[in-house]
């Protein structure tokens, strides 16, 4: 199903051009025209869901099966050193397109590109009160 106001809808429906690199029955997956690096893709579903929250489980699935598939192929043809997946759920969180979309973005020494966090440091006490929180 699609939305009929979201982009991403209308370029993994074939109405907008893209720089399509791989496409199935479930998703098309095209070039980002602001690339991080050399190849970096995104994998769209062609069925609208606006992030992970409201993916329906089996397209969760699919589009992980469809992220290694890419990676390799990005890794085999491009020669890339490394590749990062990033899939971002909220503006707070990066997510610019209200559609569900998984960032592949190749990785070569020396590029400059930072896809990293500050890591804080928790006590054993604070870790545990987390674990009990999400924990069943």
């Amino acid at each position: 199903m699609k939305k009929e106001d979201c982009i991403f809808c209308k370029i993994a429906a074939g109405e907008i051009p893209s720089k399509t690199i791989y496409e199935d029955g479930q998703f098309r997956v095209i070039l980002d025209l602001g690339p991080a690096t050399k190849g970096h893709a995104l994998i769209l579903p062609k069925g609208h869901a606006a992030n992970l929250y409201e993916l329906p489980d089996e397209t969760a699935a699919e589009a992980m099966k469809l992220a290694k598939k890419m990676a390799l192929r990005l890794r085999d043809r491009l020669h890339c050193d490394g590749l990062n997946l990033v899939q971002n759920n909220g503006e707070t969180a990066g997510q610019t397109v209200s559609h569900f979309h998984i960032h592949l973005i190749p990785r070569y020494e020396g590029d400059g590109q930072k896809i990293n966090w500050v890591p804080s440091q928790p006590s054993q006490d604070e870790l545990e009160a987390v674990r009990k929180e999400i924990a069943d």
